[in-house]
């Protein structure tokens, strides 16, 4: 089962909660944050890996099992295999929904994504569309390992429930797709795993980690 957390990470903003934390993350994280040049992306960045090191502690696993890790805005994202598998496949991605720039969806979506995208009635509707076809592109290219040489164009996407790979090589192994909504929050949020069995709700349980943990 893949099992998927949130965070919050507005207390990082804080200069001095900000260094409490950042001094508990390994020196190559240190160094990623390091070359960050703004607060938040700083955050982004210190804050996902405490959110998975909180994860792996909850379980007691002894080393890190598979994980891929997101962030966008005030939020960060962390996908883990929690049989402790390390060899499964997983990719998440979370966005912040904002305005579009359909030329964007034109270049980097299949034509039946982008028809759809365009044949909704309001541009809420459109952004909403655009973010989740980026997500589920997103975890996809980050389950494979591919990144950018993946061409986004290659595999498309029907919007079932969940969400179904429907063009692929028919050399590659399956895939499958959660999407996740939080009501409250204007975000899309989607994970892709090989392993068939993805959690159905996103666990909250560490929504507040940095306002109330302080690390020892």
């Amino acid at each position: 089962m893949v099992g998927v957390w949130i965070a919050d990470i507005t207390p990082l903003y804080d200069e001095n909660r900000y260094e409490i934390f950042y001094r508990t993350v390994p020196d190559v994280r240190k160094q990623k944050a390091d070359r960050l040049h703004s607060a938040q992306k700083k955050a982004q960045s210190v804050g996902v890996w405490c959110l998975l090191e909180r994860i792996v502690d909850k379980f007691a696993w002894g080393e890190i099992p598979a994980f891929n890790l997101s962030h966008s805005g005030d939020y960060v994202l962390c996908a883990v295999d929690m049989s402790g598998n390390k060899e499964t496949e997983i990719g998440c991605d979370i966005e912040r929904i904002q305005k579009i720039n359909l030329k964007i969806a034109e270049r980097f979506f299949c034509e039946s994504e982008y028809q759809f995208i365009v044949s909704q009635k309001t541009k809420t509707k459109q952004m909403e569309a655009f973010y989740r076809y980026w997500v589920l592109k997103e975890s996809y290219v980050k389950a494979t390992k591919k990144g950018l040489s993946q061409d986004t164009r290659s595999f498309e996407i029907q919007l079932t429930s969940p969400p179904k790979l429907v063009k692929k090589s028919k050399k590659s192994k399956e895939y499958y797709y959660q999407e996740f909504d939080i009501s409250e929050l204007p975000y899309k949020i989607a994970v892709c795993s090989d392993q068939n069995e993805i959690c159905t709700t996103i666990k909250m349980e560490f929504m507040d980690l940095f306002y109330n943990d302080i690390p020892k």
